[in-house]
């Protein structure tokens, strides 16, 4: 029995390999491999794609998260809005900074935070809210962007999960005042290690993060604030521009493969809802189960590999128990948690495994009465 892995970036990086073999080898002879031409390079053509005037390439998207929080002076006793149902990486990047995270479930159709909850955790101390477009689904922003300006709040995207998608034709990444992401090798688009970037059309902000992301530096040498070693490297920052003139297309297999997905499996097997006006790029593709566990044993059995996002919500983390939250505060989130399977959507997955894959859920739905 040929095994189905969740995630291969095998075929992918067979498309590009000579050209990214060529690339490293051109960088190696450079001998220049921080803060050089190839990072100014990608960055230039990030913020373009991104369809913003800057973008500052950092470590990883924690990194990201967290020193746009700096750079907008968020601190110790301020709030900061985010989503119960997202990677931990979203809410430590508060914690890290001394804020508090003020968390808010999702809804329980797109995933994505509940915009109608919003302004029920706003107070006198709220000064930024960070929204995550969960699996590649982007955000109700016009709700979102509404409410930020209603309450003068600082509005943050973390666009980790979102590379090109677009809401209204507009992509994401390009609604905050800053808007973090992270370019993990799994991620649609992922180096070869760990990456992150920061776009904006804030000049200020931008010059700001240079500085941060660099010691606090302009200058070598000259320190002019508290910064820290956060940089995209050159090896890196030339692999993503290679991948970057592939992203489109890549996007445009995975909504393929998603539909066909959505054409097999059985209706009534809910799936997350994409509003008419999203264009996702489907990072994750992921069915709601009530016998989940069950589901995920037997699609192991017949060959299928699966994940699930997120077995444990933030709130409920040991790392985050001086937040305070316990279990039942956020319902919708807690569900999720325990009925999530995400499953195979890659480059390179071939549409006869989508077909077996399908019907093999189909099968176990069936099999157990799951559509009574």
């Amino acid at each position: 029995m040929k095994k189905i892995p969740f995630v291969s970036l095998e075929h992918q990086n067979a498309i590009i390999k000579k050209e990214v073999e060529a690339d490293i080898l051109n960088t190696i002879a450079s001998n220049h491999f921080i803060l050089g031409n190839k990072l100014e390079q990608f960055e230039k053509e990030y913020a373009t794609f991104s369809n913003t005037a800057f973008c500052v390439g950092v470590g990883n998207g924690l990194d990201a998260l967290k020193l746009s929080l700096i750079a907008l002076g968020i601190k110790e006793g301020d709030e900061v809005i985010a989503p119960a149902h997202t990677f931990i990486a979203t809410i430590l990047a508060i914690m890290e900074v001394g804020a508090k995270p003020i968390l808010v479930d999702v809804n329980p159709d797109t995933y994505n935070i509940d915009c109608l909850q919003i302004e029920n955790f706003i107070s006198a101390k709220t000064k930024a809210i960070i929204v995550v477009h969960l699996y590649g689904n982007p955000c109700d922003m016009d709700l979102i962007e509404s409410i930020a300006r209603k309450n003068n709040i600082l509005l943050i995207e973390d666009n980790a999960q979102a590379h090109g998608a677009t809401y209204k034709g507009r992509k994401t990444g390009s609604f905050g005042i800053l808007n973090a992401t992270s370019f993990y090798p799994a991620k649609n688009l992922g180096c070869f290690g760990d990456g992150g970037a920061i776009t904006t059309n804030s000049n200020t902000l931008y010059e700001e993060l240079q500085k941060l992301r660099n010691y606090g530096s302009a200058k070598k040498y000259f320190s002019d604030v508290s910064g820290c070693n956060s940089r995209l490297d050159e090896i890196q920052a030339g692999i993503l521009s290679i991948k970057l003139q592939h992203i489109e297309k890549w996007n445009d297999e995975r909504r393929k493969m998603a539909s066909y997905y959505l054409s097999l499996l059985d209706p009534r097997i809910k799936k997350q809802r994409i509003s008419s006006f999203n264009s996702p790029v489907y990072h994750l593709f992921t069915i709601e189960c009530k016998e989940r566990d069950k589901l995920q044993t037997f699609l192991s059995s017949k060959g299928i590999d699966t994940q699930i996002h997120y077995p444990i919500p933030p709130h409920l983390q040991k790392a985050c128990l001086s937040l305070g939250y316990k279990e039942g505060d956020f319902p919708v989130t807690e569900m999720l948690s325990n009925s999530l399977l995400s499953i195979p959507l890659f480059i390179g997955l071939q549409y006869n495994e989508i077909e077996y894959i399908a019907n093999q859920i189909n099968v176990f739905y069936k099999k157990n009465d799951l559509f009574i």
